[in-house]
């Protein structure tokens, strides 16, 4: 990539030292508003160039340009009618122009739909944009999530400030099928692979324009823009002068329903920019925001399907922490997802040896010859799964969200048709993202560095993304690691939760025995004999035992009749020790800590031109890029603690458009190709026709593919959940842990995972006994594990639509879409059993179970498969553990549509009304389960508008209600169980009043000002009402 920066830099040096002197054309003037008073920060610029200038305070510009007439000079202010006048002399000192508001309707123009600008009305496809009036002008507390009211969009909460925008369905937390460019560099994490959107972003104060493309966009913008492509540009040095600062200031949390105390929010930034001689100009910005942040509270519970039930599905119990489920694993409840099944107990030999013994810190042996063995030998352990007490997110996450953002840009003009520029974007600081489990991104950091040059029809860039981890860590291994230390300060003989699950399992059985029940009696007795001889039924007598034991290992025992004195296991997370221990269970990285070290670097050069100089009868494009992904995780993502690992990708594209008929049909197509290291070349073609039945009404249809390439964890991931290893698709990770196994006589050892699942379902509730592990009843639910590498996965997109502008004041835009999605990507679970061996010698080696009867030589231990580990490596190189979850792909074909009206009315007086309807949902759905879609999109959603930005000289307002649907949402995070997210309306208001004398506005509104508490994902934060106020300083405001 040096290399790359360094023949840009060589090419800037060619350009500038080929510059000559040249006959100069000198134009000045001033231009004014419809009352004749001077308008700052017009920009005017020589068409078909890019020297340009912008109006000074009292509306005066000078510009010297390096070409003889005739040359054509445009004036462009948002809000005004842009104009254009011809200079046919090579001394213009006297221009006086007037500019003239205008309603935007239906005016604005794009660049992303085509790559080049042109009228949103003339787009091939749907796209949507944001103007510096709209981001000024949002109900909404920021920019980015005002973007929730354009057409057909989808903006999820992971956190107050970090939000990720989706189109067309499959909206997640963390979108790897929506691609977000900022001045033209993917935003999105190398190593974590979501899209940081807003937190390196441009301020509200640099942001010029965001411009949204919903559906399939790879025939462009190649891999990933599978969904869509939102492009945020910033201001530039040369257009956007002078100083400007707004500070803001809220609260949040506000209510009796709120899940914290009310709290305060801040937010300021600055902006300057200063062009010298219209030759070099700078911009400089800085921006900071702090919050408490929403809280995560949801209690749902993933293992519902664990509760204790009657025949009619009744829970059993009604358990002393208010639940029915001892096994249950809660959404913001951490340190919970460690769990066993009872019943598997008595297979362990280290859990007999500990049922059968006593020591300082424990006492199992009941009374002289009777232990809690004899009890669980005799069956007494139920088949129901029990799992540690949890501990609120809150007391393990941090809510403590700030950000921290630094934009930097040089602008250098080599000529009056190339100019050459750096942009440094960074963002730091805190936040919260729900992958597969919870994220506490603490002191996060992404930085982007870009080299370019430009011209009229041509760019060539260069940029980098440089991602830190900072003091990141998994919150739920936060809360294993807490649990872990703890259940050692109680009982040395344990260093981790393992200790804790078994003396749950040895105080279930004591209290059988303080019942008066001898082993085996809680299963052999009928009901009326255990009412005789306990004064209880069976379901009374476990209900009693669960809750003994949760108490007498959470809060340890007090009471010598139960063994020793001895310490909790849970810590009350208000007290010193919990600080302490949680202090240094905070140390250390994956597999040691909870922390993974990230430094992840992505390097990306493109470029394109335009061959409108040389080509009149068409419009032809073309371009291409180049990527390289450098993984460094040290270990704890990817296997990349030893050898590095780097991933290329490269793509070339053509593209050409062809107006017929006085411009009344305009044809184009575009195709791209693109090759990653690891997978076969693509190729995805666009095919468009727009139809203009008169200037301001037109229909368009078109077909396009787009894919998306597994991201650099669904190729290369190779971690530690504890209970399995995440690993990635390629071969290479198959072959390292063997997961494909046989025994030496053949036979197959590796078993799918939900098959596994049944199978020990169907053993636990036989009595898990060698004849229930072996009974041939149960081993035919297990299935063979089968495997393909993972490879990309592709969409195909019809779309037709409609958009007419009438009278200049009612804009509609009618869109509809029909998707056929092939190969999705996805993950698969593997649980691998020992196979057994006659031979002595091979005792202790992993992978294998002695026993001394030949007949059982080379056939699976079905009872090594009742409990999963994660797969690994040991010091002497030989594969452990038994359990994986793979990357591959869903084979079966998917269909979907969608459908979106939007209507905009612009009334007189500057009033304007707006709304829009969306519709999306999933026409042919597999079996869910086989395959998770993922599509968490409501299937109705709408959005009305209602504004006017000058209700006076000096005030305005706007006003936005949003509903939406109840609908399904599938994650990695919420499954087995996951759920519904409820249906929610919001209302977001803003009143703006201009302080003329002060250069400033000020600006009062709420984001979801009627502070109905809603969710926007499951397992996503409780979010309420945002009441704020903000002031804003320009030096050129009027």
């Amino acid at each position: 990539m040096k290399k790359l920066y360094l023949q840009i830099g060589f090419l800037a040096t060619l350009f500038l030292s080929t510059t000559t002197a040249q006959s100069q054309t000198k134009i000045s003037g001033t231009v004014s508003d419809e009352k004749g008073e001077g308008l700052a920060g017009v920009n005017l610029i020589i068409k078909g160039r890019v020297i340009g200038t912008v109006t000074d305070l009292n509306g005066k510009f000078n510009l010297t340009v390096n070409d003889n007439p005739p040359m054509t000079l445009v004036a462009s202010f948002i809000g005004y009618r842009t104009q254009e006048i011809k200079i046919e002399n090579a001394n213009v000192t006297s221009i006086s122009l007037k500019m003239e508001e205008e309603s935007l309707l239906g005016q604005e123009v794009v660049i992303s739909a085509s790559r080049v600008e042109e009228r949103i009305m003339e787009s091939p496809v749907a796209i949507e944009k944001m103007d510096i009036l709209a981001v000024q002008n949002t109900p909404a507390d920021n920019y980015y999530k005002g973007l929730a009211n354009l057409k057909g969009v989808d903006v999820t909460s992971s956190s107050i400030n970090f939000q990720i925008i989706n189109t067309r369905g499959f909206g997640s937390t963390g979108n790897t099928r929506f691609v977000q460019l900022t001045d033209g560099m993917d935003t999105q994490a190398p190593a974590l692979n979501f899209p940081i959107g807003n937190l390196n972003g441009p301020s509200e104060l640099d942001v010029e324009s965001l411009e949204l493309i919903p559906g399939a966009s790879s025939a462009l913008y190649g891999p990933n823009a599978f969904n869509g492509i939102l492009l945020v540009n910033s201001k530039s040095a040369f257009d956007y002068q002078g100083l400007s600062a707004f500070a803001k200031t809220g609260i949040n949390h506000v209510g009796s329903e709120a899940d914290d105390e009310m709290s305060p929010m801040w937010e300021g930034a600055i902006r300057y920019a200063k062009s010298f001689n219209n030759k070099f100009a700078f911009k400089i910005n800085g921006a900071y925001m702090r919050a408490n942040d929403w809280n995560g509270t949801s209690s749902v519970d993933r293992e519902i399907a664990r509760t204790p039930a009657d025949a009619n599905g009744t829970p059993l119990y009604n358990l002393t922490d208010g639940s029915h489920n001892p096994g249950a694993d809660r959404l913001h409840y951490m340190g919970d997802e460690a769990a066993i099944n009872l019943a598997i107990f008595p297979l362990s030999s280290s859990w007999k040896t500990f049922a059968s013994t006593s020591s300082p810190y424990y006492n199992n042996i009941f009374q002289p010859g009777l232990s809690a063995l004899d009890y669980g030998n005799a069956g007494d352990l139920p088949s129901q799964v029990v799992s540690l007490t949890p501990y609120l997110e809150k007391h393990l996450i941090s809510y403590d969200a700030k950000n921290i953002k630094a934009n930097v840009g040089l602008y250098y003009r080599l000529n009056d048709k190339v100019e050459a520029s750096y942009l440094y974007n960074a963002g730091f600081g805190t936040s919260i993202y729900t992958g597969a489990q919870r994220y506490s991104l603490l002191d996060f950091g992404i930085q982007q560095h870009r080299l370019q040059l430009r011209g009229d029809n041509f760019y060539v860039r260069a940029y980098t993304t440089i991602e830190n981890s900072g003091d990141s860590y998994i919150t739920e291994f936060l809360g294993k690691r807490v649990n872990d230390l703890a259940v050692n300060a109680a009982n040395p003989l344990f260093n981790d939760v393992s200790g804790y699950l078994a003396t749950y399992g040895t105080e279930y059985l004591r209290y059988l025995f303080a019942q008066g029940l001898q082993p085996g009696q809680i299963n052999s007795l009928t009901d009326a004999e255990l009412q005789i001889l306990t004064g209880m039924g069976k379901t009374a007598i476990q209900e009693g035992a669960h809750n003994f034991a949760r108490d007498q290992v959470d809060n340890g025992n007090t009471n010598l009749a139960n063994g020793p004195v001895r310490a909790g296991m849970h810590l009350d997370p208000t007290s010193d020790t919990f600080k302490q221990i949680k202090d240094k269970a905070s140390v250390g990285t994956i597999p040691n800590g909870p922390k993974f070290s990230d430094h992840t670097r992505m390097y990306h050069a493109e470029a394109q031109y335009d061959f409108k100089n040389q080509i009149k009868f068409m419009e032809l494009q073309a371009g291409g890029s180049y990527r390289q992904y450098d993984l460094r995780s040290d270990g704890t993502i990817f296997d990349d603690k030893t050898n590095p690992v780097t991933i290329t990708e490269f793509g070339a594209y053509a593209q050409f458009g062809k107006w017929l008929g006085e411009r009344k049909v305009k044809l184009s197509g575009s195709g791209r190709y693109d090759k990653n290291l690891n997978f076969k070349g693509r190729f995805n073609p666009r095919i468009s026709a727009l139809w203009k039945i008169n200037e301001n009404h037109n229909f368009r249809l078109s077909y396009q593919t787009g894919f998306r390439i597994p991201s650099t964890q669904g190729q290369h991931i190779d971690l530690s959940i504890i209970s399995a290893r995440l690993l990635g698709g390629l071969p290479r990770y198959e072959e390292k842990y063997n997961l494909i196994r046989e025994s030496a006589t053949g036979q197959n050892l590796s078993f799918e995972g939900f098959s596994v699942q049944n199978y020990s379902t169907a053993v636990f509730n036989s009595g898990t006994t060698t004849a229930a592990i072996f009974d041939p009843n149960n081993v035919k639910e297990l299935q063979k594990f089968e495997w393909t590498p993972v490879k990309p996965e592709g969409v195909q997109n019809i779309e037709v639509g409609y958009k007419s502008l009438i009278d200049n004041r009612l804009l509609i835009d009618l869109n509809y879409y029909y998707n056929i999605y092939n190969d999705f990507i996805t993950q698969v679970r593997v649980r691998i059993a020992d196979q057994f061996t006659n031979d002595a010698s091979m005792t202790g080696i992993p992978g294998y179970s002695y026993n001394p009867d030949p007949a059982l030589n080379g056939t699976p231990n079905y009872a090594t498969i009742l409990n999963g580990t994660a797969v690994g490596i040991n010091t002497a190189g030989q594969v452990i553990g038994n359990t994986a979850q793979i990357y591959t792909n869903f084979t079966e074909q998917v269909t979907g549509q969608g459908f979106v009206a939007g209507l905009t009315y612009s009334f007189l007086k500057g009033y304007t009304l707006g709304g829009n309807y969306n519709y999306n949902v999933l026409i042919v759905k597999p079996d869910p389960s086989k395959f998770l879609t993922e599509f968490n999109t409501p299937a109705h959603k709408t959005n009305i508008t209602f504004g006017n930005r000058k209700l006076t000289d000096k005030m305005g307002f706007s006003v936005t209600y949003r509903w939406q649907a109840e609908f399904e949402w599938q994650s990695s995070f919420t499954i087995p169980a996951n759920g519904y997210v409820p249906a929610y309306s919001t209302a977001d208001a803003q009143i703006s009043y201009k302080l003329s004398g002060m250069k400033s506005m000020l600006k009062i509104g709420g984001s979801n000002i009627l502070n109905k508490m809603y969710n926007q994902s499951l397992g996503g934060p409780n979010i309420g009402a945002i009441y704020y106020v903000s002031l804003t300083f320009d030096e050129l405001m009027r």
